[in-house]
């Protein structure tokens, strides 16, 4: 089955990630600003001043000691505030895009460019020129935007002194952060998803050894919130302009498989889907919570405060489409693990079926084909891929070029599980490949772990000359997209 001619092909950035000008045009601190730089073995770190003012620092997602507050500090090298400079390279990197035929670019607003500290009454006139400049450029190419309202970028301000998402006062400051961007750029945005990658507080627990159950209880507390202002969101954007599309992004899909038969490996499948996707897409598609979230609640003891109000939004506020990011697969199972691999959101016993990446991601792409599907089948709304996409080290040539031939087969058969999937019956309407440009891992702090179809010269130590290069999957993908899907040589 071909693709629609109206099927958006693009690719996906966020702010933290891909913007730099950390302390430009007026933008706050973020917590993504104190963040150091990892490697594959070297865990990322927030840094801190303790209540004596001696400076420190602690994995990130651990908790910061009692009385200290998060801050930059001399001797550390802090990726995302240059990162790849998208702040003063935006119209050269548009202009890439174009070139490639991108119909749809996925970005985010940084909430701290439009309230610095999350609190201000009126917004950062500065940050709102800049997000105007970038999509009027996007129109000049015919590119639509695809706007992530919040990707991983709270104002540190609301963090250290609300304790974030876990103070429902944050629904009202959301309230007033989307309100302002949907009005200043109605006409000029059509399509917006609220939360990246929402469910991931949900996955924390099983990713980080002995997370404290309270920390796990005020995570489902947490998400309450984000879940009650999502929906608030949704009703307004379309109050504001019912041409706007809204959508939910969900960190991964129904993509964990039993290891073996045994019904019991099955069970925690269905466990693990329960929990980790369908509790959170159950709510923003469905408007309510699912049948088994008691029973997940139970399980952590967890005494959720909802509100009578909290209820009545979520019904008026559900999604008008379900994005989600596909990278990999994992298995589960109750039997003894020899060996494991994982990477984004997938962790657990090696699949035998499959095969792996040097950053231990599983290459599967019947696997995005059998999420579309189970998805579509439980929700009924149309689809979009918003990360998809293949982490490697590349190397740039002498004469400029990039080889990347690994890529170009991730990207084809992906394509091509698409394509399976729309035959099956599936309403799917875009595709954005995570880093189409080369930019900072969100998980390591590397640029070393590179994506894009454009290679971007930065270094892991934050050197290079931030000239931007064509790869080869580059003139493929612009195919790809040319011939909408047809020509994948």
């Amino acid at each position: 089955m071909p693709f629609p001619k109206d099927f958006l092909w693009g690719g996906a950035t966020a702010a933290n990630q891909c913007e730099g000008g950390w302390n430009e045009g007026g933008k706050g601190l973020a917590a993504s600003d104190v963040q150091t730089a990892g490697s594959l073995t070297e865990p990322r770190y927030a840094t801190y001043i303790d209540k004596d003012g001696n400076p420190g620092k602690v994995m990130v997602f651990q908790p910061l000691p009692e009385g200290a507050h998060r801050a930059v500090l001399p001797g550390y090298y802090y990726p995302y505030h240059e990162a790849i400079d998208f702040y003063h390279h935006y119209k050269e990197d548009i202009a890439l895009f174009a070139e490639m035929g991108f119909k749809v670019l996925r970005m985010s607003i940084a909430w701290t460019r439009i309230y610095p500290n999350g609190v201000e009454e009126t917004p950062n006139q500065a940050g709102l020129d800049f997000y105007r400049n970038v999509f009027l450029e996007l129109k000049k190419y015919g590119i639509e935007p695809l706007v992530t309202i919040q990707h991983y970028d709270v104002p540190l301000y609301l963090e250290e002194t609300f304790g974030g998402w876990k103070n429902r006062r944050l629904i009202e400051l959301f309230d007033r952060y989307t309100e302002t961007i949907f009005r200043e750029y109605k006409g000029l945005v059509k399509y917006w998803l609220t939360f990246n990658e929402i469910n991931v507080p949900l996955m924390i627990k099983d990713l980080i050894p002995g997370y404290p159950a309270e920390n796990i209880r005020q995570d489902f507390q947490l998400l309450h919130h984000q879940y009650v202002a999502s929906a608030r969101a949704v009703k307004r954007a379309h109050e504001i302009d019912p041409e706007n599309v809204v959508g939910c992004m969900i960190g991964g899909g129904p993509s964990t498989y039993p290891l073996t038969c045994d019904p019991k490996d099955v069970l925690l499948v269905q466990e693990k889907l329960q929990e980790g996707i369908y509790y959170t897409a159950d709510v923003m598609a469905k408007g309510a919570y699912p049948y088994f979230a008691p029973k997940i609640w139970k399980k952590y003891g967890v005494n959720l405060d909802i509100t009578p109000e909290d209820v009545v939004d979520l019904q008026q506020g559900t999604v008008d489409m379900i994005t989600y990011s596909y990278y990999s697969t994992s298995c589960a199972t109750t039997h003894p693990v020899t060996e494991t691999a994982g990477g984004n959101l997938n962790m657990g016993p090696k699949n035998p079926y499959l095969t792996y990446n040097e950053w231990g991601w599983s290459l599967d792409p019947d696997g995005l084909r059998y999420s579309l599907n189970e998805y579509y089948a439980r929700y009924h709304l149309p689809l979009m891929v918003v990360e998809n996409g293949l982490g490697a080290s590349d190397t740039l040539e002498a004469d400029g070029t990039v080889h990347d031939p690994y890529r170009i087969a991730y990207v084809k058969a992906h394509v091509q599980a698409m394509e399976a999937a729309m035959a099956d019956g599936v309403d799917l309407r875009g595709y954005t490949p995570w880093g189409c440009i080369d930019l900072v891992s969100a998980s390591t702090g590397e640029m070393k772990k590179r994506y894009g179809f454009i290679y971007v010269d930065k270094n892991n130590d934050g050197t290079g000359t931030l000239k931007r290069y064509r790869k080869d999957s580059f003139y493929w993908y612009k195919k790809c997209i040319a011939t909408n899907g047809e020509d994948l040589t």
